[in-house]
């Protein structure tokens, strides 16, 4: 899938243009490079509806000049002189940054499982194979079943980062995901649910997503009559279902330009209790086959595993080389530098901070989602949210929709209910009483990295609006 010199070519490549850089007397300068390649299927009414591959990548480039800073890209080095030109003539009309420098040459930790030679392997038939499988499983937990949407696919992404700092490195990573909205239409009632899975490793041929999505697809079914009222209750949200809320608020509250700023819910709460006392939030940017983890950071200074929150108490804050340049030149900060929190969604921004793999976990240990639902006694139990991205990461406010919620009364499931609104406020509903599962499963984000979020029981300060 990824051809042999991918690696050596896009460094060449790099290299080209940072000679262009030095010709044009450029002090500072960073190149980065992609170059991916990957194969999917769709799928779509229980069938294969569309093969698809092919490759994608290019060339970024940042000068730096008396705290200036440009940006180009390119696809081809053809282009480099154009390109570098352009990201000179912005530097020379952007607002200087006093301080900010690109970062030095550092000494980093290796991190393992980023690639998985499997996946390099994988053939469009490979892939056709695993879908057929895919269906095939479908229909036998559940003969009404049907894969009404969703796909299988990989990819690998060759990628590397040259500076004239004397920062140089470059690797492949590799991905596999499965995604599958599944439905069962009968009686005139139509249940479904969407489950996926990703991975740097390869997945297994039938992925865990795959039955659990068939089960909520059932267990939605025959919905029960309930008070219309809107009512403050425990609310049980799976990994599934709180993730998503939990990735648009939670890392930008410990951005650390968003905490300068006053943009943050935990602005101004540096070493006070934010969360709940037993609730420590880490990202790990050294975790083995994390989909954010890697040794450098998008900018070249190396990853490291930072306590943001611990046992309820702010004490980090995640920053990128010229965020923490910035805030401190503005004087919102007496010193800020940077944590290896950049991040670059492709070769065509400049970097900016974010997360790598979160983890949300207790002191107190997890429990089991029965546990969780015993504790409870009276309140529901929700699998996803549709319109999670409309979170105030600012306020930590939302309003969301749920179809995959089902009732609990005294501790026991009583059965699922249509549809229902659910609000509130994040940060004050992981303020306190909160218990966490014992399961962190990963799931992909609205933002930067991934997260790694167990089930959540939120006892106060979620509203349920039954529909």
């Amino acid at each position: 899938m990824l051809p042999d010199d991918a690696v050596a070519r896009i460094v060449a490549g790099a290299q080209s243009i940072g000679k262009i850089c030095q010709s044009k007397g450029i002090g500072e300068w960073e190149v980065v490079a992609f170059q991916s390649y990957g194969h999917e299927l769709d799928i779509e009414a229980g069938k294969i509806t569309l093969a698809a591959g092919g490759g994608d990548g290019g060339y970024g480039v940042r000068v730096l000049d008396g705290g200036r800073f440009g940006y180009a890209h390119l696809v081809d080095v053809s282009g480099a002189e154009h390109a570098v030109s352009q990201a000179l003539s912005i530097a020379k009309i952007s607002p200087a940054v006093e301080g900010f420098c690109l970062p030095e040459n550092q000494k980093s930790t290796d991190v393992l499982g980023r690639c998985d030679n499997r996946i390099l392997d994988v053939s469009p038939e490979d892939l056709l194979e695993q879908a057929d499988s895919i269906l095939s499983e479908v229909a036998s937990l559940d003969s009404r079943a049907v894969v009404t949407g969703g796909g299988v696919g990989v990819s690998a992404t060759a990628g590397a980062i040259v500076t004239s700092q004397g920062i140089l490195s470059s690797g492949i990573t590799t991905s596999h995901g499965a995604g599958v909205q599944v439905s069962i239409d009968e009686n005139d009632e139509l249940t479904s649910a969407w489950e996926s899975s990703s991975s740097r490793k390869l997945l297994k041929s039938i992925p865990d997503c795959i039955e659990t999505s068939v089960h909520w697809a059932q267990c939605t079914r025959g919905p029960i009559e309930v008070d219309s009222q809107a009512v403050d209750c425990p609310v049980l949200m799976t990994s599934e279902g709180f993730s998503p809320l939990f990735s648009v608020c939670i890392p930008a509250a410990v951005r650390g330009e968003k905490l300068a700023r006053k943009e943050s819910f935990w602005s101004g709460n540096e070493g006070q209790m934010v969360l709940a006392n037993d609730l420590t939030l880490i990202d790990d940017g050294l975790m083995e086959g994390g989909m954010g983890s890697s040794s450098l950071d998008g900018e070249g200074v190396p990853r490291q595993t930072q306590v943001l929150v611990e046992n309820g108490r702010l004490v980090g804050s995640m920053w990128s080389t010229r965020d923490s340049a910035q805030m401190m030149a503005e004087g919102r900060i007496e010193h800020a530098q940077s944590t290896g929190s950049a991040s670059r969604g492709s070769h065509q921004s400049p970097p900016y901070t974010g997360c790598s793999d979160m983890i949300l976990k207790s002191s107190k240990g997890g429990n089991s989602r029965d546990d969780l639902i015993s504790h409870m006694e009276n309140g529901y139990i929700v699998h996803s949210v549709m319109g999670a991205h409309t979170a105030n990461p600012t306020s930590g406010d939302f309003s969301v929709t749920t179809s995959t919620i089902l009732k609990v009364v005294d501790g026991q499931i009583a059965g699922p209910i249509k549809q229902a609104g659910l609000s509130g406020n994040i940060a004050k509903a992981l303020s306190n009483d909160v218990l966490l599962g014992d399961r962190p499963i990963f799931q992909d984000s609205y933002s930067t990295g991934g997260m790694h979020v167990p089930d959540v029981l939120v006892m106060d300060g979620f509203r349920i609006n039954p529909a």
